[in-house]
């Protein structure tokens, strides 16, 4: 069976797991049994720069909203989430001149603590509007992963303005479970389910408020240390793996060009062509490589259907995607989930 990259769908810090357990005990549970059926022992936890996939993390929040009986356990992650959660990118988020360009400065620099390959969070100055792209389609598994992420945004808004009506609107894409009611009185604004994008409306006037921990002189050192890591990590990217972290956000019901991915890298399809054969390699084998590695973390660590994984990997159809799988693993999607997710 040939290798595959680990957490092809993306990871997250293990500091978000301290998030997790501060809202599960603040429910009145305790997360322990739930770390131990997932593998998560102390060193892990005490390891600030390790990182679970993303699927995982989104089992262990299922788990843990139904120990709590809770269905609204992201909500609670964010009321108790801190700058310090975060990482260097919260820091330098809690020190910025303005609310608005603290939540900018936290989404700018968020590879530092986690990483969804199938799109990336961006802030809108102009509109004042913070969008985060979530793994679709949408199940009870990462329902709270969305509740969660929007939840700490407008927490960290709260907490460098002292205001708690921070927000104009709030969009989520995922349809309505029941507790619109429960969501506007958190987010204290209205609440739309079922839209095209996750994104907070940020009110003008609280985008540019003075933070309550502005610090001009740490916020500058800060952001040089982000991007020193950021920096780090990019750093060592091949041609190959700047064209791997485009192809798979674009792997959505399509099958992208190698012009494509040119123009999304700033480059003209035969330099791009040229710098593959340099490295020794070719755009429609990395294509495959990246589905490959993809329908092996959707197989094996989601419970999406043949028809929705073969349709998120640009595949014609599900026949297509069982042709595809069994050559790639020597067996069908359904003879690999089952090991895995009895």
């Amino acid at each position: 069976m040939p290798a595959r990259r680990r957490h092809a769908l993306g990871d997250i810090s293990v500091l978000y797991l301290h998030v997790m357990a501060r809202a599960v005990a603040d429910l009145g549970h305790d997360i322990a049994p739930d770390f131990e059926q997932f593998g998560i022992g102390e060193t892990l936890l005490q390891t600030p720069e390790a990182r679970i996939s993303i699927p995982r993390f989104m089992r262990l929040g299922h788990a843990a909203i139904r120990r709590t009986g809770h269905p609204n356990l992201g909500l609670s992650m964010g009321a108790l989430n801190r700058p310090v959660d975060a990482g260097l990118s919260g820091l330098a988020g809690m020190s910025a001149a303005t609310a608005g360009e603290g939540l900018a400065t936290i989404i700018a620099y968020s590879l530092l603590n986690s990483r969804n390959s199938r799109g990336h969070p961006h802030y809108d100055a102009v509109r004042h509007r913070a969008c985060f792209y979530s793994i679709r389609p949408y199940n009870r598994y990462n329902f709270f992963v969305v509740d969660s992420v929007m939840a700490g945004w407008t927490q960290f808004l709260r907490r460098m303005t002292a205001q708690d009506a921070v927000l104009e609107h709030v969009c989520i894409e995922y349809p309505d479970q029941g507790e619109r009611a429960a969501f506007e009185a958190w987010f204290q604004c209205p609440v739309t389910f079922g839209a095209r994008e996750n994104h907070l409306q940020i009110r003008p006037e609280i985008a540019a408020t003075p933070s309550l921990e502005a610090h001009p002189a740490m916020h500058r050192a800060l952001r040089q240390q982000c991007e020193a890591q950021l920096k780090r990590i990019r750093g060592g990217w091949t041609v190959m793996d700047q064209v791997r972290e485009k192809l798979t956000p674009m792997l959505d019901g399509q099958s992208p060009s190698l012009e494509e991915v040119a123009a999304e890298l700033g480059m003209a399809p035969w330099t791009l062509q040229r710098q593959l054969n340099a490295e020794q390699t070719r755009f429609k084998d990395l294509l495959d490589e990246t589905r490959r590695d993809l329908a092996a973390d959707y197989v094996l660590e989601t419970r999406l259907n043949v028809a929705e994984i073969a349709w998120l990997l640009g595949f014609s159809g599900p026949p297509a995607f069982h042709k595809a799988y069994r050559r790639w693993f020597g067996m069908s999607p359904g003879q690999h989930r089952r090991p895995a997710q009895p």
